[in-house]
């Protein structure tokens, strides 16, 4: 069992009353088998760590995931920049493909001279067969079983955000994600009857594709927070919501710093309030982040996501990277 989810809490200077997160690390056992970690056992997770996902809203799993699934997502990402980079390139936008940049600093250069094209998320384009492992991830769904039960939807929000330093539109604000199913940006589904927008059983999944910390726009949480409820957001630009300054002032003095690598993966609760800190760095920070949720209820929204495991119809479930590259965004 990995050890117990710690946080340690210290002042810092560019967010007022922060922390920094320290990340927990298994126990000598595991640490020689890590990865074997879930298939091992299906209960991988300890009852602290699930007591800890109840009281604090998140838990972390350091180096979840092989090498070979992060960097087939990167690989998916190099190729999608690849090709704006060669469509701006005959557009005569710009008159070099940059291909000699690195990873975190490609899509500064191609789209330099058109951040008005950048997307604040790529979405619809990720159904790749390098995302398949990640999104469909066996060892991931048997800890979240352990959450949601046997019925699990991969719900119809699964991004790759690449945070550019400076930009605004890529600087998600303080919020809680079940404000935007709320707040009807993705339609209503007509059909689920009196449920609530807080009762939606789902788990939120955060994994970087590079290191994030605090300078280049890590993850940023307020422990306890979801324990609150939905509270009231307000419209901040054209791309995000904010939460109320009443519902959050006072609640930032608590607020901690998620500093995670490559193969990383932090699960938190849709009602947690958290931020992507701004990037300060030279670079962009890459991250994905995608819900799992109670197959059955309603999703909420016009959209209704793809079956990631059921024990009830086990034909439905996606099966292969081969026919997730085939489906699209729904």
């Amino acid at each position: 069992m990995p050890q117990p989810v710690k946080h340690q809490l210290q002042e810092v200077n560019c967010v007022p009353a922060c922390a920094t997160f320290q990340r927990p690390v298994y126990d000598a056992e595991h640490n020689s088998h890590r990865d074997n970690l879930m298939s091992s056992s299906p209960n991988i997770v300890s009852e602290h760590a699930l007591e800890q996902f109840d009281e604090q809203g998140f838990f972390i799993l350091s180096e979840f995931f092989r090498p070979g699934v992060v960097n087939g997502v990167r690989s998916e990402m190099e190729a999608w920049v690849d090709c704006q980079a060669n469509a701006f390139f005959n557009e005569g936008i710009n008159d070099d493909l940059h291909e000699d940049a690195d990873f975190e600093t490609r899509i500064l250069h191609v789209f330099a001279r058109c951040h008005d094209r950048l997307p604040t998320a790529i979405r619809s384009e990720l159904h790749l067969p390098g995302m398949f492992p990640m999104f469909f991830n066996s060892r991931l769904l048997e800890l979240v079983e352990q959450i949601l039960g046997p019925e699990i939807r991969l719900y119809p929000n699964y991004s790759v955000r690449p945070k550019f330093p400076g930009l605004a539109k890529t600087e998600v604000l303080w919020h809680q994600d079940a404000a935007y199913t709320a707040s009807g940006r993705h339609g209503v589904d007509q059909t689920s009857g009196d449920l609530r927008y807080e009762k939606l059983r789902m788990i939120n999944v955060w994994s970087p594709l590079v290191p994030a910390r605090r300078e280049n726009g890590c993850m940023q949480f307020v422990p306890g927070s979801h324990r609150t409820g939905l509270v009231p957001h307000v419209e901040k630009n054209e791309y995000y919501l904010e939460i109320a300054s009443e519902h959050l002032n006072e609640c930032l003095e608590n607020a901690v710093d998620v500093n995670l690598d490559p193969g990383d993966v932090v699960l938190f609760s849709n009602l947690l309030f958290h931020r992507g800190a701004p990037n300060r760095s030279g670079g962009v920070r890459w991250s994905c982040d995608w819900r799992y949720q109670d197959a059955r209820q309603s999703t909420m929204r016009n959209e209704k996501g793809h079956m990631a495991h059921s024990c009830s119809n086990p034909a439905a479930v996606v099966q292969s990277a081969e026919q997730w590259a085939c489906l699209e965004f729904r």
